[in-house]
């Protein structure tokens, strides 16, 4: 995730957006029902494809902040890369993603919107079912150890619906 402001996100209300006003954006929707409690989520997503039969690999990382029980508004920023070589790596680098993003995030906009505000949840693409099940400690100890909440499936929606939509 590149720190030097050239990061977009594309919301898919108000179209391409920079972090500066996306984080502008989700200030406005929470400010809209101060009554409300949210939920600040980030998660990855990612799907191999060939581009003139070369194989890479589209990484999808979605925002969303969720206002519980009452509608939610996402973004989402999309990068190629080399096709990882085994499904290990591809989660990791999907976890480590979404990591960037809370990195180059979080502070901004716990500076525009009290953390008393939301809770922040680190949406992970693995689960209890399928080949991802081994690996359910390893990424979800990196997310805690980053110091963040991480959910795995079938809770993580963030990354296993939203995201993968746009992969």
């Amino acid at each position: 995730m590149a720190k030097n402001g050239k990061t977009s996100f594309i919301s898919p209300s108000c179209g391409v957006l920079t972090p500066k006003r996306m984080i502008e954006e989700i200030r406005k929707f929470v400010e809209s029902d101060q009554s409300s409690r949210y939920r600040l989520v980030i998660g990855t997503d990612s799907q191999v494809r060939r581009l003139n039969g070369t194989p890479h690999c589209d990484y999808v990382t979605a925002i969303v902040i969720y206002r519980t029980g009452r509608g939610a508004r996402y973004f989402w920023h999309k990068k190629k890369e080399k096709t990882p070589s085994v499904l290990r790596e591809k989660i990791y680098t999907e976890t480590t993603k979404s990591l960037e993003v809370a990195e180059l995030l979080v502070p901004s906009i716990r500076e525009a919107i009290s953390p008393v505000r939301y809770d922040l949840e680190i949406h992970i693409d693995v689960g209890p079912l399928g080949e991802t099940r081994d690996m359910i400690k390893e990424v979800t100890g990196m997310v805690i150890g980053n110091g963040y909440t991480p959910r795995t499936k079938p809770g993580s929606w963030a990354a296993s619906s939203v995201a993968d939509r746009h992969t």
